[in-house]
């Protein structure tokens, strides 16, 4: 008696998605067996638990070797022992470089160092991802910080060059980077509300209009030339931004910018009288936040510094999302009206980053 068996034979690696994603997800092979078995995947496919065992194990075996080229992911494109379609490598990379809202909650802003790693454990507790997860998330926000930090140019185009990461993963590990370079605070209570998407906007229009990348040209000042373009904040705009404080410290220009919001925004505004009682108190807080800008300590507080000084006085006047908007759009433009004023650019580079950071901190 004979029997027919069909045979193929292929070099072309297999990529089971959700294997990969429980092996991202930090799970070993018995507790991943045991999800699969959860799913119904031996009723689905008819499978035996051993076969589903060696399955798992031949996954994580393959993923373990592929570790190391995703790394550099430009060599999991040239290298020959693994035939891998592009655009299974395209997802290999991106969701090994994928991370999780609650973990980079925890440690944005944060030096990315030894430091911040022996917290890992708690932060795996407090979130309830796995630690090897968050091991692999931290590495990966490291890895990516020590090769673009002295880099010029464009800090999410050389992302993207050498991580392959999809433009909007870049964009977010362009936040990361540039919130661990300049250190800003985010883990206090009063910032608990805001979410890493709301650091990554005011982030991207940081990067856009306050560093020397956003100038255009290379610093004047020999010592530095090593800065960052878009990682550093351009020092020359934070020294100059004192220049701002006429604003407050003038009396006459004080009183005309604000008889000219009033004017202007008489009748269109729901909380008219509250902004025109405390105009001077927003004022002096949204310049002096400017003034203090040329000290580090002050530049980590800036979110901690606008919740305080503009958000939450706002807030408790019972202001609506409106509001905010239409009183910055007219506090911003009236000062182009102030004759004794001479630093409209200057003023102009400020607000229009700092109105768009406002309006996504504010949570009516």
């Amino acid at each position: 008696m004979t029997s027919e068996l069909d045979i193929f034979v292929g070099n072309t690696t297999l990529i089971d998605e959700d294997v990969y994603r429980l092996w991202l997800d930090g799970y070993s092979v018995n507790d991943a067996v045991a999800l699969r078995v959860r799913s119904g995947i031996l009723e689905q496919t008819g499978a035996t638990a051993g076969v589903l065992q060696s399955d798992t194990m031949d996954h994580y075996r393959t993923f373990h070797m592929l570790e190391r080229l995703l790394h550099a992911p430009p060599k999991l494109l040239h290298q020959l022992i693994f035939q891998i379609p592009p655009s299974r490598q395209a997802l290999l990379i991106e969701r090994y470089y994928t991370f999780d809202e609650a973990f980079v909650r925890e440690v944005l802003g944060k030096k990315l160092s030894k430091g911040t790693k022996k917290d890992l454990d708690d932060i795996s507790a407090k979130t309830g991802i796995t630690l090897k997860s968050c091991r692999r998330q931290f590495d990966n926000f490291k890895r990516v910080f020590k090769v673009v930090e002295e880099m010029r140019g464009s800090l999410v185009d050389n992302i993207q060059q050498h991580f392959l990461l999809s433009d909007r993963l870049a964009r977010d590990y362009a936040a990361i980077v540039f919130f661990a370079n300049n250190r800003f605070e985010t883990g206090k209570k009063k910032l608990q509300y805001l979410s890493f998407g709301d650091f990554a906007f005011c982030a991207e229009l940081m990067i856009q209009n306050w560093t020397l990348g956003a100038v255009g040209e290379a610093p004047t000042d020999p010592d530095s030339q090593m800065d960052d373009m878009d990682v550093d904040l351009d020092k020359e705009f934070l020294q100059d931004l004192k220049e701002l404080k006429v604003l407050v410290a003038d009396k006459d220009l004080l009183d005309l910018h604000k008889s000219l919001v009033c004017a202007a925004l008489r009748g269109k505004l729901g909380v008219f009288s509250e902004m025109e009682t405390n105009f001077k108190n927003l004022s002096r807080g949204l310049v002096n936040v400017a003034a203090k800008l040329t000290h580090n300590k002050d530049v980590r507080d800036l979110f901690v510094d606008l919740v305080e000084k503009f958000v939450e006085p706002c807030r408790s006047d019972h202001w609506t999302l409106n509001d905010v908007r239409l009183f910055l759009n007219q506090y911003s433009a009236s000062v182009h009206s102030l004759d004794g004023f001479r630093h409209q650019t200057l003023w102009d580079r400020y607000m229009g980053t700092l109105r768009g950071c406002l309006l996504r901190l504010y949570h009516d």
